[in-house]
């Protein structure tokens, strides 16, 4: 009955908004916009905050054992107009913990008893870790002394935990390869709309994290490699000469680089051989860290330059088993991501100094890293990559909610796949893929939970939630670029990206930047496709001969303004092929009028939609002189 309520209330109030052409707005973004934290032009507003925080970890890591030993010190700076008298720490690998809300079915080998807190401390002093309820995900702390605004606190923590045996995200890739992410407690999103963030992590959806530094001393026996986000600051203290005149020669390398073969390995001599070794990584202003752990994984490495007026490199390694015959293509890969999406679409130079992909079974991105299945397929397994590393963007260097609002990161990255792919396989092979993996397996369907509109908080769904953060979303987004034009939507995109990396943009903020960057209020687009539940259905009503030439009646029945080529077929045999824009539905919803002047003799007339599928394709020919009802 709640599902129903929520789904009603959803549609009343996007049907209002098109009519008002205004866009639907919770009550708490309202206040974010009246305290003048965002602004109606798109822009940060001027009383606009975040907090932030400094890491200082050192993580041991011993296979076989699976226990993963850690200690921390979080300096946390309170950068809002508020007081503070509470925390949320996150302890995101509790959802391992038997009985842990998830939305995803947990085998054996997933279960595990979660992350033991050994010792808590706030500003130096001991304080006891809560106890007597059990917590999951999110842990609600007292502080011992309010943390007032333009303050700062220190947390402490020892923790250990045991690594899942099921790898997914994060977890044990075999007895001594180890993929850790979300490993460590963290101080939760503290917002200027939201207030702490509390959503559950539930295994289907994804993160939402503050800018962060981060300094990792990560300790693990001779012989073990480890890849991580941010830079490697001890490479000689850490690598033998041969193998460290390698990995430094592959940072200016235009060539891959066999940093570390399957011969290399037999040696048993790669790292110094000490007992444990400390490998340290430094990174700022990033949301996250992950590592890879590994002592039977070849590693390969390159570089390419990312930004044409410095000449500015970033790295492109690969840490695989040997086996995995696409791995070894896997840096080359790498590199025309890093190149192609810094010089084409976003068309923003890469943000950070190297992109790891790690053999893994996720599929899933990280900052500076992706843990990816390895694929039969290379062309495939390059898909895969670059969707992955297309996701730098969003959410990394925009600080997108990806728990609430997942179609600000997931459909931006599905475009981006999209338009690398026309250059990697061409026009058809690419738009195929993606009507494949991105648009059929919902656009014929009638299910309701796949109607819902995409500014759904994710959160609140668990049907519906990966069509609109995916396909969905990413058809709005090329609508848009087919009403805008490259140009113009390439400067929207920027600007919005110029405004808000670093920091946590809304929905709104997108909406109101494009708007204000284009000169024009384009909520009419904005609200058909992220504010309704229409799906994507045209029909051709009638052709009718009309002065010199013909007039073609075009029905919207599904209410998508969908781009749509109109091909006309001629009697002599010849045919051609017209455009109509999403522009064509915003003074008539329902019905579009295309006039084509010729003196030829019209046979049939057809619609084409690409990768705007049509959900009934029958009613999409017609034949001059006919007309059917819908």
């Amino acid at each position: 009955m709640i599902y129903r309520f929520l789904l009603c209330f959803l549609l009343l109030a996007s049907n209002c908004a098109v009519i008002a052409q205004d866009l639907f707005m919770p009550r708490d973004v309202q206040k974010a916009f009246k305290k003048g934290t965002r602004s109606p032009d798109g822009k940060p507003g001027k009383n606009y905050w975040q907090n932030h925080a400094r890491y200082a970890m050192t993580i041991t890591v011993q296979p076989p054992s699976r226990t993963i030993r850690g200690s921390e010190t979080i300096t946390y700076y309170n950068n809002s107009p508020d007081t503070l008298r509470n925390a949320n720490i996150k302890l995101f690998l509790n959802i391992h913990k038997p009985g842990a809300p998830r939305n995803i079915g947990s085998a054996p080998d997933y279960l595990t008893s979660g992350v033991h807190i050994d010792a808590y401390a706030v500003n130096g002093q001991k304080v006891p870790w809560p106890s007597g309820r059990t917590q999951f995900t999110n842990q609600y702390v007292r502080l011992p002394k309010p943390l007032l605004p333009h303050d700062s606190i220190q947390f402490s923590f020892d923790w250990h935990y045991e690594i899942s045996l099921e790898s997914g995200r994060e977890g044990m890739i075999d007895s001594t390869t180890y993929f850790l992410a979300y490993f460590y407690p963290r101080v939760a999103v503290y917002d200027d709309y939201n207030g702490w963030d509390r959503i559950n992590f539930v295994d289907s959806h994804e993160f939402y994290s503050d800018f962060n530094d981060y300094t990792v001393n990560f300790n693990v026996p001779a012989n073990y490699l480890v890849w991580g986000t941010g830079t490697l600051t001890n490479p000689a203290e850490v690598l033998q000469p041969t193998y460290l005149s390698r990995y430094q020669s592959s940072l200016t390398s235009d060539e891959v680089i066999r940093v570390v073969t399957p011969a290399d390995l037999s040696t048993k001599n790669i790292t110094k051989q000490n007992a444990m070794n400390t490998w340290q990584f430094k990174t700022k202003n990033i949301p996250d860290v992950t590592f890879g752990v590994s002592d039977h994984y070849v590693w390969d490495a390159g570089s390419v330059i990312v930004d044409s007026l410095t000449r500015r490199r970033a790295s492109a390694q690969a840490a695989y088993n040997d086996t995995a015959k696409d791995y070894h293509q896997m840096v080359e890969f790498t590199k025309h991501s890093l190149a192609w999406f810094s010089k084409r679409w976003p068309g923003v130079a890469y943000p950070y100094e190297k992109f790891t992909v790690f053999q893994g079974y996720a599929d899933m991105e990280y900052p500076m890293m992706a843990n990816n299945s390895t694929f039969a397929d290379p062309v495939f397994s390059r898909f895969v990559a670059e969707h992955e590393i297309a996701h730098t963007y969003m959410p990394f260097y925009m600080g997108i909610n990806e728990t609430r609002y997942g179609f600000m990161d997931e459909g931006w990255a599905t475009t981006f796949e999209l338009l690398i792919g026309y250059d990697d396989l061409g026009k058809d092979r690419a738009e195929a893929f993606y009507r494949q993996f991105r648009v059929q397996g919902w656009t014929n369907s009638t299910a309701p939970e796949l109607l819902i509109p995409v500014i759904t908080p994710a959160d609140a769904m668990s049907g519906g939630a990966g069509t609109n953060m995916y396909g969905k979303a990413s058809l709005g987004y090329l609508a848009m670029k087919d009403l805008l034009g490259d140009q113009l939507f390439k400067k929207c995109l920027h600007e919005f990206m110029n405004r808000w990396n670093g920091k946590h943009p809304l929905p709104w903020d997108m909406f109101n930047t494009f708007n204000n960057v284009a000169g024009k209020n384009l909520n009419w687009l904005w609200n058909n496709w992220f504010f309704s539940s229409n799906h994507t259905d045209l029909a051709i009503e009638s052709v009718q001969k009309s002065g010199a030439g013909y007039s073609v009646s075009v029905k919207n029945i599904g209410g998508f303004f969908a781009p749509v080529d109109l091909v006309i077929k001629y009697t002599d045999g010849s045919t051609e092929t017209k455009h109509i824009g999403p522009a064509a539905w915003e003074k008539n919803a329902k019905q579009a009028m295309v006039t084509i002047t010729t003196r030829k003799k019209l046979e049939s007339v057809q619609l084409k939609g690409g990768v705007f599928m049509d959900a009934d394709e029958m009613n999409n020919t017609i034949k001059t002189g006919e007309k059917k009802g819908f």
